[in-house]
């Protein structure tokens, strides 16, 4: 399915993006309806009078122009408001990367000169190691995982330095080496820290992604490397082989129970960061203990979820017992990421298995939403662990 973005759509969008995040207003919706209303009656103030005019926000004075001659002063007739949308001028605006119109449908010849940073054996050995459980690449065949790998730079960071800060256009993704990262986000003049990354993990797609400014500050708290892909090769491999993902998944998607509460925006989002896998007859999936860092969906095939119980005695405390089984489009591995705790119980594949997989940082991000459903799920766990050893404590207190 092809859908055309209107013209001037972006633009439009962008611009009350922008304002939304200089102004932080505690009432979205009325905030969006007071800025189009203000933005449609300077567009009919113009087509009546023509002219240049002066719009300010906050009293910060920005001038639009027009094709017409400029007009005499109006005086204080438009100066009543500190608050009053931009005209928007498709012919004289800058636009920002963020503004970039890219169909990766429609972009079939490839074009673009391929950007290459040289490097050492050892530098790509890292490098290799670095992005190897990145799902971003999981579906790239050979030729686009190396074109990758050859235009990605190393980039080092010191203490307290800004990576990439809230609000700025998407220039590069990045791969972490090692280091640990703040993810910090400001809202109502505060700045809270959201999460973090400990060694490992990528940031920076959503941006590139979805032609937004940044949605948080990420700062390093220790010296580290990270590994940058610029944002013109990231387009024309990740965002293309995303399209021809999105239209594989999304039908999937939107019949997961799960997710049927989520905006269709927010589905076509978990579809962008996920990755699948395939598990043959018997393959441990997730061990009971281990430290949770991917959420898994079933695509096909079936999972059965065994736990040891450290409740029960004698020669039965070694032997796992099936809890129960997950077949197409049901999910596991979500608890040990709702609760902070180790995997509670161990998942193997019955037959040949295809798993769509989201790891912990996508996670968090995009499945607040469905949390709630998560976390009552948990007292449907407890009453099959009573009925079947007598207690739940080995959901309390998970591990070998």
């Amino acid at each position: 399915m092809s859908i055309e973005i209107p013209p001037g759509l972006t633009e439009l969008l962008q611009g009350y993006t922008v304002e939304v995040l200089r102004h932080r207003p505690p009432d979205l919706l009325g905030f969006a309806a007071e800025y189009f209303a203000r933005l449609r009656d300077a567009r009919d103030q113009e087509a009546a009078g023509g002219g240049r005019r002066v719009v300010s926000f906050d009293g910060e004075p920005m001038q639009t122009e027009s094709n017409g001659d400029e007009e005499p002063d109006r005086g204080d007739e438009e100066s009543d408001s500190d608050f009053e949308p931009p005209v928007i001028n498709r012919y004289n605006r800058r636009v920002s990367v963020c503004a970039e119109a890219f169909n990766p449908d429609e972009e079939e010849e490839d074009t673009e000169q391929r950007v290459v940073h040289p490097k050492t054996d050892e530098q790509r050995c890292r490098l290799q190691e670095a992005c190897k459980d990145i799902l971003l690449f999981k579906n790239l065949d050979q030729e686009q995982l190396s074109q990758v790998l050859d235009a990605m730079f190393e980039k080092k960071v010191k203490p307290q330095e800004h990576v990439i800060d809230q609000g700025d256009d998407g220039d590069n993704f990045y791969v972490i080496e090692r280091g640990l990262y703040d993810i910090v986000v400001a809202k109502d003049n505060q700045s809270r820290c959201v999460g973090s990354y400990d060694n490992h993990g990528s940031f920076g797609e959503l941006a590139l992604m979805y032609n937004t400014p940044r949605a948080a500050t990420i700062v390093a708290t220790t010296e580290g490397a990270l590994w940058g892909l610029d944002r013109v090769t990231f387009r024309r491999i990740i965002l293309k082989n995303n399209a021809k993902k999105r239209k594989t998944y999304e039908l999937f998607i939107e019949s997961v129970p799960l997710l049927k509460f989520l905006e269709a925006s927010e589905r076509m989002k978990i579809v962008d960061v996920i990755g699948e896998k395939v598990y043959q007859d018997g393959e441990r999936i997730i061990s009971q203990g281990d430290k949770a860092d991917c959420f898994y969906i079933v695509e096909s095939g079936e999972v059965k979820i065994l736990m040891k119980s450290k409740t029960m005695t004698s020669k039965e405390t070694n032997q796992e017992v099936e809890i129960t089984r997950c077949r197409r489009g049901q999910y596991f591995g979500e608890l040990a990421l709702v609760t902070n705790k180790p995997r509670a119980a161990s998942a193997y594949a019955v037959g040949e298995v295809k798993c769509l997989v989201m790891d912990v940082q996508a996670f968090e991000r995009l499945l607040g939403p469905c949390m709630d459903i998560m976390k009552r799920n948990i007292t449907h766990y407890e009453e099959q662990l009573v009925a079947i050893f007598g207690s739940s404590m080995d959901l309390l207190d998970p591990g070998n």
